[in-house]
């Protein structure tokens, strides 16, 4: 089974913490749109072999978007893939954009998971960060999506937004878990380069992130959701069980997906394609092979990626599969873990390597610590 992922890159306005892929201009909208139809129609030929049991409209905010777009990009992938009958199909939208008719207009065309950017309750946090919505449409969105009937919700949040004191970040987890939401996917407010809080930041117009505080609220996250039965099965995401992202879980189980539209990513057979993050080139070089790039990937690659996604998440590394590898790479990858297990980080059972609840905060430094460079 894969999946694939389309990339819708148009927003109302900017986050000021985001440093994805977007445009705030939808001048050229209906020629991206038909971009995306040729793309799907090219790749077709090299794809078809698979059965694709997700679809995610990620961006960007799909949402942006008329439903009828929505809708013919939908359409073009079941008649050119092999979509499973029970297929998780999902698109990320913001709060304000989620009518109730646009919602069950969604669901007429069969979107059935909704991932909604809540980030948090709090007015002046949202607007801080520069979202378009404000807390009372981040809670009327949730429950015009549950009173169409769509159940399948996760939400995001942010945590370590200066300002946002242990209290309100209890009152916003309590929030999703009185409203029944079964998948949450939590961040820490990071300070990507080239963005507007960077920019701020640097000029003294916001205060300073600070990682003492995102560390604490990621520690209450866990336990708050732990004690209401969320599994903690990848650093970011927490869902009721059964509940899990499939799409995403993909990604972290090293499965092929096939990415669509400016800066999406594609995998399969250990080559990884990336297609240019500039709509304009992407729109004109649509018809050649100037729009994108390709990677075989070495050994020491796949080692590396199985690292990456691997201790991110519950199930862990299966050092079976960096067996495959070469006997030297299994020899490697239990040399280094060694001191990692001696100051209880990482443990090895089962024959998994996993991180421990305690290192999670920390696992990205981990994970640096065994790459092969």
């Amino acid at each position: 089974m894969a999946g694939i992922y389309i990339h819708i890159p148009f927003c109302n306005q900017a986050c000021h913490y985001c440093n994805f892929h977007f445009s705030t201009s939808l001048k050229h909208k209906d020629r991206l749109i038909e971009s995306i139809l040729k793309e799907i129609d090219q790749r077709a030929p090299l794809w078809k072999d698979l059965e694709y049991n997700t679809i995610y409209f990620g961006g960007g905010t799909p949402s942006i978007l008329p439903v009828s777009d929505i809708e013919k990009i939908k359409e073009k992938l079941h008649f050119s893939f092999k979509i499973a009958l029970d297929a998780e199909i999902t698109l990320e939208a913001n709060p304000d954009d989620l009518t109730v008719e646009k919602i069950n207009l969604y669901k007429k065309i069969g979107i059935n998971r909704l991932s909604i950017g809540i980030q948090s309750f709090y007015d002046e946090d949202l607007k801080n960060l520069n979202r378009t919505h404000n807390g009372q449409q981040a809670e009327t969105a949730i429950i015009n999506a549950q009173n169409a009937g769509i159940n399948n919700i996760s939400v995001d949040l942010i945590y370590g937004i200066p300002g946002l004191s242990h209290k309100k970040w209890l009152n916003n987890i309590a929030k999703v878990i009185k409203m029944k939401i079964p998948h949450i996917s939590a961040y820490a407010l990071t300070v990507e380069p080239k963005t507007a809080l960077e920019y701020k930041i640097k000029k003294g117009l916001y205060p300073r992130v600070s990682d003492e505080q995102a560390e604490e609220q990621f520690i209450i996250l866990k336990k708050k959701l732990s004690k209401e039965n969320y599994e903690h099965y990848e650093i970011s995401n927490f869902a009721l069980k059964g509940w899990e992202s499939k799409h995403n879980s993909s990604y972290w189980q090293n499965k092929a997906y096939l990415g669509i539209g400016p800066s999406a990513h594609s995998y399969k057979n250990n080559v990884r394609r990336w297609n240019v993050a500039n709509n304009q080139h992407y729109i004109k070089k649509i018809n050649t092979e100037q729009y994108f790039e390709t990677e075989l990937l070495t050994p020491d690659d796949r080692f590396n990626e199985m690292i990456m996604t691997g201790l991110r998440t519950k199930t862990g590394v299966d050092l079976n599969r960096i067996k495959e590898l070469g006997k030297n790479y299994y020899q490697y990858i239990i040399k280094e873990t060694k001191k990692h297990i001696t100051n209880g980080n990482l443990t090895i059972e089962k024959n998994y390597i996993r991180a421990t609840e305690n290192s999670l905060f920390v696992i990205e430094n981990i994970i640096r610590d065994l790459f092969i460079i």
